[in-house]
């Protein structure tokens, strides 16, 4: 059989292995995070958060038909599309190893059998441990845009290789353009793909140099660092920006149509491009008709963002920042409803503003595009060269100064940036992510700088111990958590052999490698910029570094054969050398992260998303935060159309105009929000911001009075800015709206037990300084509904986001429903300011034959969401409603909800806080005469925290400098209080004693009383 026919059928039997394993382990629905935002917008092509992936969302849909009209399994087979896209990654860097090695091989020796033994199991051996690597599996298996974005990496990668062997054939520069074809498409999935083109630069110019030196070394690597910047600002946002000017002058000056200039500007650049490989063919200018075909097929790939103008201005129910214009467009793929982070110049997180610059924007309006002005940035009293401890958030602030061990009220120095991007930007939120793929991984829980959670881990023990501690005293939960992953340093040693012998073999290679593996890692740490206490993990951002690194790992095969072949003969040298590697590589990534990337068990998003959707009564608002109590709604409703009725509005979101206009808007069976305030009072542009001027008012000023107060246009209501523009402003936090009582008990708007809690007027206190949109909405929502709808927060929000309204929330659950009483005693229904809003009777029988469970009872791994979320369920929803119906003296219902947990919450103990939040339902399954069932709890428990706490009295003896451990510690010592009074209670004197013991060894252990 021929080399090439080997080579193809070999790559593709990889991407089948890793498909097959792939599907085997993909999440059967909707996933946490974007996903479910994806999914809803794939399937009916809307508009996705900024800056877009319209090529994703339309391959995506391709792939939703497999379903053929079954909507239950359209998120699967979107999952799939994922993991097809990944196993063709594979395929492709399958052919890129072996063309790499192909290549060096048969140029330094005569072409033997034992070459190609090694050049396939150097493809093998890298193709299939970024296969089952942790980061790249992860993604896989579930439909977000970073399997797909690989995959365009890979091909251009192995593109660039194809050309270089045939760069001198006559129309071999058709795989540069097919390169640039690609490049356009991969922009309309993510722009991660984009920072392979320096390496390709180096390739071309390596492969086209008559002589290759330093300088010219310097000059291909300038130019492809050029054509970066030129497709990632020029084309992507440039382009555009120049339209929109276009736009501008021919309606505002002209008096032409919206589109007209885009129209006209599309013509002439269309025009321009054909003369030019018109003129350049004519006398014969082959650099220009080359480079002018990239442009066209680079515009020709990017063509794709096209769906997102024309949904845009269909208006579909999801529709992003609404961009039917030119101008929302750039606005839409600048990202500007996002922060931008400082890059070069920029403050300290001490700096304080001292002004703010503007720059003119423009929205459509019936007749033009109006100017208005807008913050473009803010100005700072003391700025710096290579800004990283930057932010103005609080509790970022006391992470720097912790990080760097600055008291409070020290300045940071210039050097402590440097000292933040080395050991944290680059050491924690990348080092650790790529030693989590080639090293091993402590576990899965998010790391904030703890010796307990999310480190790299090698599985060398005294190595391990040395830089972690405590792992002489590692608990049981810690030993068999599937997510403890060792490789003993294997895949990197491999990986390090491998570019060593590249190093040696083919100096060209090793320099586009290394810019490949730099510019898809590190160049994105410092682009990024990111701030500590990360709402997740970011190791997804940086694959296209462990892709190239895999390559390595590859060539780290033939390393090792040859270097084996010194001392034996080929054929053992062969046989050990490639056995060592697949053990080292592929073997044990595959042995070791098997059982915590099975997701084929999950269904806690989509169920916890019913659960939010069932809460509420027929015809809800329902106000969501966020992308896990937000996206997995959005496809339930979009994708299997459950509770179409509900009007989700995301209060995130309402700040900006579009949104605000669109929540106005019925979707489905659900009407728009009752707002009455005039689209015009609230554009882009126009109220922004309100700020807070303390006019001293005695009593609460009316909701109606402070929406016309605020929305008036007459100067006399406005005050002036720093900044020298007049704006509205509110003039007092107090706020009430007047209550019908009749009418609310005449509309059900309150439970019966809750009617004589109605009050005559709500009233409460803003919280915050200023209002947004979101603010005007949501009092213009309660000055008109009237009652008529139910209105329900979802219990995400945090409290400064509610506009204040938390006293007059009544916890159903999932969510909590607005109603205009006070805090009641729940036996008798009277005012009592002290009792909890809870509406018992909604929560008891939402638990018992509502809500879903996602099978976290079952599933044999929960991954880091998931399990964070079954702890809520154990404190926030069982464990409160047990204890609130045993303080009713409703012990029954009690040990029924206690029941019901013990069926359906973990047999695993998961973190710490579970220990404590898992009380209540032991206290309720002994009070309710269930103690077999509480003792295993109780057991289960305590074996956990004894365990743990020994492993951290361990850490706290071979580490002095503790930080977020001593929250486990005192969470550990209140639980044992706590279970010893339940153990009190239940006259258990056996683990009574048991836990007594523990108590005195704690006190012994950290002097506590």
């Amino acid at each position: 059989m021929k080399y090439t026919r080997l080579n193809s059928l070999l790559g593709f039997a990889c991407g089948l292995i890793a498909t097959c394993v792939y599907i085997a382990t993909v999440e059967k629905t909707v996933s946490w995070w974007d996903c479910g935002e994806f999914i809803a917008c794939a399937y009916k092509l809307e508009v996705a958060h900024q800056p877009g992936a319209p090529l994703f969302l339309l391959i995506q849909n391709i792939f939703s038909n497999l379903a053929f009209g079954n909507a239950g399994k359209i998120a699967y087979w979107m999952n799939i599309g994922s993991a097809i896209c990944s196993g063709l990654t594979v395929t492709f860097l399958f052919w890129t190893i072996t063309a790499i090695a192909k290549r060096i091989l048969n140029r330094q020796e005569k072409v033997q059998l034992s070459n190609y033994f090694q050049i396939f199991a150097a493809g093998l051996v890298g193709a299939m441990a970024f296969c089952f690597s942790d980061s790249f599996w992860y993604s896989a298996v579930e439909s977000e845009v970073y399997a797909m974005s690989s995959l365009c990496t890979a091909i251009v990668f192995w593109a660039i290789l194809k050309w270089e062997v045939r760069a001198d054939e006559e129309g071999s520069d058709r795989w540069l353009v097919f390169i640039a074809f690609v490049m356009g498409l991969s922009i309309g999935v993510h722009l991660l793909n984009l920072l392979a083109i320096p390496a390709i630069a180096m390739v071309v110019y390596f492969r086209r140099a008559g002589q290759v030196n330093a300088k010219g070394t310097v000059k291909a690597f300038l130019v492809g660092v050029l054509i970066l910047g030129a497709v990632l600002w020029g084309i992507i946002q440039w382009l555009v920006g120049l339209a929109a000017k276009v736009d501008l002058l021919f309606v505002n000056s002209l008096g032409l149509g919206f589109g007209s200039g885009i129209f006209f500007m599309c013509l002439l650049l269309g025009g321009f491009l054909i003369y030019g490989l018109y003129y350049s063919y004519k006398k014969q200018q082959y650099t220009l008709h080359t480079g002018l075909l990239v442009f066209c097929f680079i515009l020709f790939g990017y063509s794709s963002y096209t769906m997102v103008l024309i949904r845009g201005k269909a208006n579909p129910s999801l529709n992003n920042n609404a961009p039917d214009n030119v101008f929302s467009f750039l606005g839409y793929l600048s990202r500007e409803q996002y922060i931008r982070e400082p890059l070069l110049k920029g403050p300290n997180y001490d700096s304080q503003v001292v002004g703010v610059e503007s720059k003119t924007g423009y929205r459509k309006d019936e007749s033009g595009y109006i100017p208005f002005s807008q913050v473009d940035k803010y100005t700072f009293d003391k700025e710096t060269f290579f800004p990283r401890i930057y932010s103005q958030d609080g509790a970022h602030q006391a992470y720097y100064r912790s990080y760097l061990n600055l008291k409070e009220g020290q300045q940071p120095q210039f050097s402590d940036n440097f000292k933040f991007f080395f050991n944290f930007q680059l050491g924690d939120m990348y080092t650790r992510y790529f030693l989590w793929n080639f090293v091993g991984r402590q576990n899965d829980r998010q790391g904030y700088g703890t010796y307990s959670d999310g480190n790299w881990l090698s599985g060398i023990k005294p190595l391990d111990n040395w830089r972690l501690g405590g792992q002489d005293k590692i608990s049981q939960s810690q030993k068999h958590d599937p997510s403890r992953n060792t490789y003993f340093f294997l895949p990197l040693l491999l990986g390090i052999a491998g570019a060593i012998w590249l190093y040696r073999n083919n100096k060209p290679y090793t320099l586009v490698l290394t810019l490949l593996f730099v510019f898809t890692g590190i160049a994105i740490v410092v682009y990024l910029n990111q701030t500590p206490m990360q709402p997740r993990e970011r190791d997804y951002a940086y694959v296209g570094s462990f892709y190239a690194f895999a390559i390595w790992i590859g060539l780290g095969a033939i390393a090792f054969v040859r270097f084996l072949n010194r001392f034996v003969q080929t054929r053992y040298a062969l046989a050990t050398g490639i056995s060592f590697a697949l053990l080292g590589g592929p073997i044990i990534l595959a042995h070791q992260n098997w059982d915590d990337h099975n997701r084929s068990e999950k269904s806690l998003a989509r169920d916890m998303a019913r659960n939010y959707l069932e809460s509420c009564a027929p015809n809800a608002i329902l106000f969501t935060y966020g992308d896990h109590d937000t996206f997995p709604v959005w496809y339930l409703q979009e994708v299997e159309g459950v509770r179409p009725d509900v009007r989700v509005v995301v209060l995130s979101y309402l700040t900006g105009d579009w949104y605000m206009q669109q929540a106005k808007q019925p979707t489905y069976q659900a009407a728009g929000l009752p707002v009455t305030i005039p689209a015009e009072k609230t554009k882009k542009g126009v109220r922004d911001y309100i700020p807070f001027v303390d006019r001293q008012l005695d009593n609460a000023v009316d909701i109606q009075q402070l929406l016309q107060f605020v929305t008036s246009d007459d100067p006399e209501y406005k005050v002036q800015l720093n900044s020298g523009d007049m704006e509205n402003y509110f003039p007092s936090k107090k706020v009430q709206l007047r209550i019908d009582k009749e009418e609310v008990v005449k509309k059900k708007a309150v439970p019966a037990y809750f009617q004589g809690a109605i009050v005559s007027a709500m009233e409460w206190e803003i919280p915050n300084d200023h209002l947004t949109r979101a603010d005007l909405t949501l009092l213009s929502v309660l000055e008109n509904n009237h009652w008529d709808r139910p209105i329900y927060f979802s219990n995400m929000l945090p409290s400064d986001i509610k506009l204040g309204l938390d006293k007059y929330l009544v916890n159903e659950g999932f969510t909590s429903r607005l109603m205009p009483v006070a805090a009641t005693d729940q036996s008798t229904g009277k005012r009592n300011e002290q009792a909890g809003l809870v509406n018992m009777e909604a929560l008891y029988n939402n638990i018992m034959h509502t809500y879903h469970w996602g099978n976290v009872k079952n599933a044999q791994y929960l991954d880091t969401d998931s399990f964070r979320f079954t702890s809520m369920y154990a404190r926030d929803i069982f464990g409160k409603a047990a204890r609130m119906l045993l303080a009713n003296g409703q012990v029954k219902q009690a040990g029924e909800v206690a029941k019901k947990a013990y069926d359906q919450l973990p047999d695993r103990v998961y973190a710490m806080s579970d220990a404590i939040n898992y009380a209540d339902i032991i206290d309720s399954l002994y009070r309710s005469g269930q103690p077999q069932l509480a003792n295993r709890m109780m057991d289960r428990n305590l074996d956990y925290v004894a365990e743990n706490m020994e492993y951290l009295h361990q850490l706290v003896s071979d580490k002095k400098n503790l930080s977020f451990e001593w929250n486990d510690i005192q969470t550990g010592l209140d639980s044992v209080d706590r279970y010893k009074a339940i153990l009190l209670e239940a006259k258990d004197t056996k683990r009574l004693a048991r836990v007594e013991r523990l108590r005195q060894q704690y006190q012994n252990w950290y002097g506590v009383e």
